[in-house]
């Protein structure tokens, strides 16, 4: 699947590592995406919510379909995540997508994913992908 069909056939996305500091990536990433049309689902453990939207602080506490999974976090976390991500998959059946923003890069993530038919982007950013179509 191209990273345009991603774009316009999902709408749902959980954004883990959600950030509460305007200043970050990891929160006007987010923001730009549900200016544009998205359903932005912020994930953070510190925060209950974030620019007003509810915060959950896990992804088995989101009640939502999730199509994308939106990753800020450091490369040497993402295994973690994505292996969180193949549980809810599991119990839920979304999780279509699993995306690493600019600069984030597992393989080890990326294998898992493939090995549980999850759709892996790594080292791009949503925004700019978003733009750029």
């Amino acid at each position: 699947m191209t990273i345009e069909q991603i774009l316009s056939n999902y709408k749902n996305i959980a954004v883990y590592g959600m950030s509460t500091n305007p200043a970050k990536a990891a929160y006007h990433v987010p923001k730009y995406m549900l200016g544009n049309g998205y359903n932005v689902i912020p994930i953070n453990p510190m925060a209950d919510e974030i620019d007003g939207r509810k915060c959950y602080h896990n992804l088995a506490d989101v009640p939502d379909e999730i199509d994308i999974l939106d990753v800020f976090r450091p490369s040497e976390q993402c295994l973690a995540v994505v292996e969180e991500a193949v549980q809810r998959k599991a119990a839920h059946g979304d999780i279509k997508v699993i995306w690493l923003q600019l600069g984030i890069v597992s393989d080890e993530a990326a294998a898992l994913a493939a090995k549980h038919n999850i759709e892996f982007v790594q080292d791009k950013c949503i925004k700019v992908e978003h733009q750029r179509i």
